[in-house]
């Protein structure tokens, strides 16, 4: 009996404990939550769209009413930078952590991929019970864990390189799986996204959308490229000679994605759902072409302010005031920290975020906030921006108030400033930049993932084989044609199984019947080219400027047969044995999915 009164004392001290602790999380929860369930999440991303770019920036040029009026219902933050292009933003975004930190150190070559092991936005809010999606441009790794169905998004859909070579019903990846496009590419995106929110329009969701458009190639459909083929370009860069073809072409690329930020708000509209949705709109980098910048230095790939400052806005009604114009500094890492505070889940970010919350910016009207500095760094060039002043690479100091477009060189009027700038600079390139990364091969065969799609972009390769064009993503392998030849992949093979391998390819007719090799780590499979295909280049017919990048072919697949794979790290090659036409063919990617035995 005794023991009996103890247990039931315990039982209900635990039951006052859990009861005690439900009224402090009530009592801690956002005024504004504790009604209604936490808000959905929009974040939109465009590729290579300026700080001029849209027409509430002053640029005449063109018209954006849709993407303005996120600004004009909600905040517009004035001074938001970003990296100088577009996998270090993304990857800066999508964990609030410097680049530098991460391993994106470049574009392509697998340089472009995060640590595994980063916690992303989409693991916060995932974590949290919301529904998760991407739907447009990836660029921070292609295979599972890399992919994003292994950094925390349920459903994806889209391009998972940094650029593309048709932009008009492409192969895209949906969940790792190759895919047929539908349509232009951003209205394809747009689609999938609403798609996305209507099946999650009963539960929180959080939907990223990274489009790749203004981005290269210069394609848009007729109706917004007749709207500026003939047009005469009135605001002009200030000091570089612009391309007006260029120019042209990517205002109407920034109209079409105008077109599809309205079809988004106004299904919010429709669905009930935009008091309780935030929605965030900025872009990844400068501008891709000299054009209307309103007078800010240089452009993408540079850390001057021109390549780093881009439009960002953020619209939650009802919590965030119409037409606020926040002045302080503030930066892509700041996304995931702001995000989640607004969502009420801040307790999970990590403590290594280098960003941090904007909330109090956004929803209030803070007097002491903080003075801080932000790092801008690309391929060894480190630029530091405090609230008043910029640090270039080259060890100037601009005045930024004064002096937005990096002008008059103010070292010697303040060298305290200087000083402190230049030490916030060398610690960054002591302390983050010198880690050093050990190689990372290419991830296949994880076991919570079927799909492993390895695009001819991430090869290496010898012989007489070329790519198809200098920029390797989205490129293809051409000129196969010799035994000696060869095309690798480093791999860390990271699961056991038995998949299925297919290459993507094109062959000549009169070429038909090489035997192809395609081997890891001592286990084969041969297949024998049985179709010819050998259709023309395209691309160029939806161009509206000359590209410098790859064209497209319309790919056809082989089926070579099951291959057994064993866990460990090696080389996986593709070798022909016997050619007994001039060339193999084609290659544009290999496909390997597990079966379902």
């Amino acid at each position: 009996m005794n023991k009996m009164k103890i247990a039931c004392r315990k039982l209900s001290f635990q039951v006052l404990l859990l009861l005690f602790a439900g009224v402090i999380i009530t009592c801690c929860q956002p005024e504004n939550q504790k009604d209604q369930k936490r808000p959905n999440v929009i974040v939109i991303l465009a590729d290579d769209q300026g700080w001029g770019d849209l027409s509430i920036q002053g640029n005449t040029n063109l018209s954006t009413p849709n993407v303005d009026r996120l600004a004009t219902d909600g905040a517009r933050l004035q001074h938001f930078f970003v990296a100088p292009v577009c996998s270090p933003t993304r990857a800066e975004f999508l964990t609030g952590r410097y680049s530098q930190r991460l391993g994106v150190t470049y574009i392509d070559h697998g340089q472009e991929r995060m640590n595994l092991g980063e916690v992303t936005i989409a693991n916060l809010f995932k974590d949290a019970g919301y529904a998760t999606g991407a739907f447009g441009k990836w660029h921070n790794g292609a295979s599972y864990p890399y992919h994003p169905t292994g950094r925390g998004f349920d459903q994806t859909y889209g391009m998972i390189e940094g650029s593309w070579a048709n932009y008009f019903s492409p192969l895209l990846d949906s969940c790792g799986k190759v895919v047929k496009g539908d349509g232009f590419i951003a209205d394809d995106f747009t689609n999938r996204a609403m798609d996305f929110i209507e099946t999650n329009k009963d539960n929180p969701f959080f939907c990223y959308i990274p489009y790749n458009t203004p981005h290269t190639p210069l394609q848009v459909p007729d109706e917004y490229w007749n709207r500026f083929k003939d047009k005469e370009i009135v605001m002009r860069h200030h000091y570089k000679e612009e391309r007006d073809d260029y120019t042209r072409a990517v205002l109407a690329m920034c109209e079409n994605i105008d077109w599809n930020v309205g079809r988004l708000m106004k299904q919010l509209d429709d669905l009930g759902l935009t008091e309780n949705t935030i929605v965030v709109y900025f872009s990844d980098n400068g501008p891709n072409f000299y054009r209307w910048i309103d007078g800010l230095r240089d452009r993408k790939a540079s850390t001057n302010e021109g390549g780093v400052r881009v439009p960002m806005f953020m619209r939650w009604p009802g919590h965030i005031q119409a037409g606020k114009s926040i002045p302080q500094i503030s930066s892509a890492i700041d996304l995931l920290p702001t995000l989640a505070d607004l969502a009420g889940i801040s307790s999970s970010v990590p403590d290594s975020v280098d960003g941090i919350s904007l909330a109090p910016l956004l929803t209030g009207d803070p007097t002491n906030w903080e003075e801080r500095i932000i790092i801008n760094a690309w391929r060894g060039k480190v630029s530091v921006r405090n609230q008043q002043f910029r640090l270039d690479h080259q060890g100037n100091l601009y005045d930024m108030e004064n002096d937005p477009g990096q002008n008059i060189i103010v070292n010697d009027t303040h060298p305290a400033v200087l000083s402190e700038l230049s030490d916030a600079a060398n610690s960054f390139r002591s302390d983050v930049m010198s880690i050093q990364f050990p190689p990372r091969p290419h991830t296949i065969g994880h076991p919570d993932s079927r799909y492993n799609n390895l695009p001819v972009g991430l090869a290496k390769f010898e012989g007489g084989i070329e790519r198809s064009n200098r920029w390797t993503n989205c490129s293809f392998l051409t000129k196969w044609s010799s035994t000696n030849d060869r095309i690798t992949y480093d791999v860390d093979v990271q699961g056991e199984g038995t998949f299925e391998a297919a290459l993507y390819y094109t062959c000549p007719p009169a070429d038909v019947g090489s035997l192809i090799k395609l081997s890891v780590n001592g286990n084969t499979v041969e297949a024998r080219v049985t179709k010819g295909h050998d259709p023309p280049l395209t691309g160029m017919e939806n161009d509206r400027v000359k590209r410098t990048e790859s064209y497209e072919k319309d790919w056809i697949v082989l089926e070579m047969g099951t291959i057994n794979l064993v866990p460990g790290s090696g080389t996986l090659t593709i070798q022909a044995l016997e050619i007994p036409g001039k060339s193999v063919l084609d290659m544009h990617t290999l496909t390997l999915t597990r079966t379902r035995d």
